[in-house]
């Protein structure tokens, strides 16, 4: 599913330049589920970023499926984003004015479905966080734990093939990280890729594949 060849990503500041990631070589089967470790300032989040077709890399090829998305137009970027990738952060990124039901089901309505499908589609992914009984509730209204919850509901609106998640369980307690690495097993068990960056060696060590940066390169790899 996921091929990247000789990626480079060089950030320019005036006349300082600072590559975040060097000649990067990694491919990730359909189904298998990853964990990108590394330090603070190995390229972890840059890498995310482009594997999620939220950046180009600088030079390089990036295939995602039969897509050449290292060279696709912004317009072209977001359409394969929203169709093929779901995302989840630390910082849960709901928004805050909106119910649970809504934000799960705000991308849908982006995607143009239809009302009843949506209806269908999100209670069915309450269902599947264990958050029917939270539906009503904003995101002032809901813990950390049960936030998160909500959040991969709605990475998962437009059925995506891929969900990407950057610290998953970072802002969260060990119980409620425990359930969420646990819905992300499930997921992967259900055919999902599923690649996270993570500082937690236990949630790596659950992973099938593990890719750890230093400084912008691939250090080691294993499986």
């Amino acid at each position: 599913m996921i091929k990247v060849d000789g990626i480079n990503k060089i950030y320019k500041t005036g006349s300082i330049e600072v590559q975040a990631l060097k000649e990067i070589n990694l491919e990730i089967p359909d189904g298998d589920m990853v964990a990108i470790t590394g330090p603070s300032g190995s390229g972890k989040s840059t890498l995310m970023h482009i594997l999620g077709c939220l950046d180009i890399p600088t030079s390089g090829d990036y295939y995602l499926g039969d897509h050449k998305v290292s060279s696709m137009t912004l317009d072209q970027l977001s359409h394969i984003r929203n169709l093929k990738i779901g995302f989840v952060f630390q910082n849960f990124f709901l928004l805050p004015y909106i119910n649970a039901f809504e934000n799960i089901e705000l991308p849908m309505v982006f995607a143009g479905e239809k009302k009843a499908a949506r209806l269908e589609k999100v209670n069915r992914l309450l269902d599947m966080v264990g958050m029917t009984d939270r539906a009503k509730h904003k995101p002032n209204e809901l813990s950390g734990g049960q936030q998160q919850r909500i959040a991969i509901a709605r990475a998962l609106a437009n059925d995506p093939d891929i969900i990407l998640a950057d610290e998953p369980t970072g802002n969260l307690d060990s119980k409620s990280g425990q359930d969420i690495i646990a819905i992300f097993d499930r997921l992967w068990k259900s055919g999902k890729t599923v690649i996270m960056i993570t500082h937690d060696s236990k949630i790596s060590e659950r992973c099938q594949s593990r890719i750890h940066l230093i400084d912008g390169m691939i250090e080691r790899r294993q499986r």
